[in-house]
């Protein structure tokens, strides 16, 4: 009896979402087209740190070689970047990660990624208003530099309730949430406007480093410039050799450039916004993945080409770590020219907000009408917006923004993103392997709208027992496997390799970062190493699906385990402390989850709503998709009708 509700309780953790992508209907507003999706893309990825990482990065990790810096992290960006276009078109549903997670590993999973995914959004929108000294918000800082510091200083002069109370920024984001409020398509279009000034702005910068700067800058020689600096006056700091690294194009060698990698790949993040627009877009099967890879190509290029032009103009040991835009332009004898930096950083960080703040109300609406969040977060707006969601976000990131000290909780930021990546790499090794038949599940979660007139539901298949496996498992069928499409030892295969494979990468990632260049260490890596290479070649060895999607993720399985080999490390890299804040806020999200979640759950509805049918049922599709036995006529149209009667009460609640 123990044992039962054990597994009972396991059940529970690891049921699936069932999704029906044969219907049109939408809660929300389609008003989106493709164009919208990679403004909004480019808008909240090529924020502010256009305009403040280049010069840090440069000056303390990589020098000139910042672009290649900025070319590494694009890769492990598009990486993760393409999973998400792959998933795009197969379930083109608001909840992003979270809703990839459920419909394949599970409710548990599902929720850890949805509340990190809440965190990270949470403090991506605070974080934009908070400037590198914390004191006031970067939008106000902006703006408060325009109108020669008057808003700081009426703040001082009647609000002393902190050192400076950011009541702008505060305002900015109550504005912003009245705009999402109002409509989506509202949004979108202020949204197009900043994005499209910002660029411009960006690409006036990188031809007039084109014009104004010299390839010299790409080759300085240290003990010149220490010598000239020794022989001024001392009206100027003097330099270390430290500070100079060995000059040239990569003055701090390669370990500099991979250094600057890690930092610049945060300036990536924020693409996964256009994931949550599944509902809201005309034709999301196209328009995701073309919204989510242009986005980033576009990103990539800015970066590249401001990165570029600004080194050319100006030595990289002199940039400004705050402000290296207006400084290199002053460097050059372009003084006005930090006006259109000071219009282009406002429609950044405008952009970047709203794009943190889009994806948020969105994300809390899929996780309310799921049930695994309160219900009343789920109501919609007459105008067909996520309403209460909307508004909880919006006062969540004002109070955050408003009394927060966020410089030590930035980096809790990282760790919501990467785990999502990570797990959406998976989930994509998950599903191109699994067996199809037109009566099962996995076919139809593999299906799109266009081809999926066989049946209604879909969901994933489970990623635990295999029982009945009629094919028989040895070295030979797992290396050199007979058939052509996956079956259910191939899928089964996969599962496991998969789930053993992420924990080795965990395991080699905590290693690399903390076991140093012991002895033991090095074996240990490599021989961890050695055996992900063989998981890997294992898994390229299964028969993959043959469906046809509008969008496919290439060079499989490669680019998804490259992908949770760069996200586990990244995350490793941050401190303890952040680890500490982190089990904190999982800790909030389990008491809500098992005292809320896991009773109100929809899924857990439908299973209490018919108990004696679907159990039936749930007991036939597990047949039939491990045991892959022939069904009657008569138990097919039993199929058809429970999957029908799912979709529909899925779309009621």
């Amino acid at each position: 009896m123990a044992l039962e509700k054990l597994l009972g309780f396991g059940k529970q953790l690891l049921r699936v979402k069932v999704v029906d992508c044969n219907s049109e209907d939408s809660r929300l507003s389609r008003c989106l087209n493709t164009f919208d999706l990679v403004a909004l893309g480019v808008g909240s990825t090529l924020g502010a740190g256009v305009y403040v990482l280049a010069g840090a990065v440069a000056r303390e990790n990589a020098g000139p070689a910042i672009v290649l810096s900025f070319f590494i992290a694009a890769l492990a960006s598009v990486m993760a970047g393409l999973c998400y276009a792959e998933f795009g078109a197969r379930v083109p549903k608001t909840g992003s990660a979270y809703l990839y997670s459920y419909v394949t590993v599970g409710e548990l999973w599902a929720f850890i990624t949805g509340w990190n995914l809440i965190l990270s959004y949470v403090i991506g929108t605070s974080s934009v208003c908070t400037y590198l000294q914390c004191t006031h918000t970067a939008w106000s800082a902006t703006f408060d530099e325009l109108t020669g510091k008057h808003i700081e200083a009426f703040c001082r002069q009647y609000m002393t309730m902190t050192e400076y109370p950011d009541m702008f920024a505060v305002l900015i984001i109550i504005t912003l949430t009245g705009l999402l409020s109002f409509g989506v398509k509202e949004s979108a279009v202020v949204n197009k406007v900043f994005t499209c000034i910002n660029v411009l702005v960006l690409l006036f910068m990188v031809v007039s480093g084109l014009v104004k700067g010299t390839l010299k800058n790409w080759h300085l020689d240290p003990d010149v410039i220490l010598h000239n600096n020794s022989s001024q006056n001392m009206t100027e700091p003097l330099l270390s050799a430290e500070s100079l690294g060995v000059g040239g194009f990569m003055p701090f060698g390669f370990t500099g450039v991979l250094s600057g990698a890690a930092t610049c790949f945060y300036a990536f993040v924020g693409f996964d916004c256009i994931a949550t627009t599944g509902e809201e877009v005309k034709n999301p099967q196209k328009a995701i993945p073309i919204g989510i890879v242009s986005s980033l190509l576009i990103c990539f290029v800015a970066y590249f080409g401001v990165s570029a032009a600004l080194t050319m103009m100006m030595p990289y040991y002199l940039l400004d770590n705050n402000s290296p835009l207006p400084a290199a332009f002053k460097h050059v004898g372009w003084e006005g020219a930090t006006y259109a930096v000071a219009v282009g950083s406002l429609c950044a960080l405008s952009t970047s907000l709203l794009g943190s703040m889009f994806p948020l109300p969105r994300i809390i609406f899929a996780m309310s009408r799921d049930g695994l969040l309160f219900s009343f977060l789920a109501r919609i707006s007459e105008r067909k917006t996520p309403i209460m969601s909307t508004m909880a976000a919006g006062v969540m990131s004002a109070i955050m923004a408003f009394l927060f000290d966020l410089k030590d909780l930035v980096d809790l930021m990282s760790i919501g993103t990467l785990l999502a990546y990570t797990l959406v790499a998976a989930c994509v090794l998950v599903l191109r392997y699994q067996p199809e038949h037109p009566s099962s599940l996995a076919y139809q979660m593999a299906s799109t709208v266009e081809e999926m007139e066989l049946s209604d539901g879909i969901s994933a298949p489970s990623m635990g027992i295999l029982p009945g496996v009629k094919e028989h498992f040895s070295l030979k069928t797992v290396l050199f496997p007979d058939n052509s499409e996956p079956s259910a030892l191939s899928g089964f295969t996969v599962n496991i390799t998969v789930s053993l494979m992420g924990l080795l990468i965990l395991v080699f990632s905590i290693l690399a970062v903390q076991g140093g260049f012991a002895v033991w260490n090095i074996v240990a890596l490599t021989g961890i190493f050695m055996v992900c290479v063989l998981l890997t070649f294992i898994i390229w060895r299964q028969p993959e699906s043959k469906t046809k999607l509008s969008f496919k993720v290439p060079l499989l399985p490669f680019i998804p385990v490259v992908s949770m080999f760069v996200n586990v490390y990244l995350m490793m890299q941050l401190d303890r402390g952040t680890w500490i804040r982190f089990a904190v806020w999982m800790a909030i999200g389990f008491v809500i989850y098992f005292g809320y979640g896991i009773h109100h759950s929809a899924e857990a509805a439908l299973d209490r709503s018919s108990p004696g049918s679907d159990v039936e049922l749930n007991g036939y599709i597990a047949s039939h998709s491990h045991n892959m036995e022939p069904i009657s006529p008569e138990k097919e149209a039993f199929l058809d009708n429970g999957l029908e009667a799912r979709g529909e009460e899925d779309r009621d609640l």
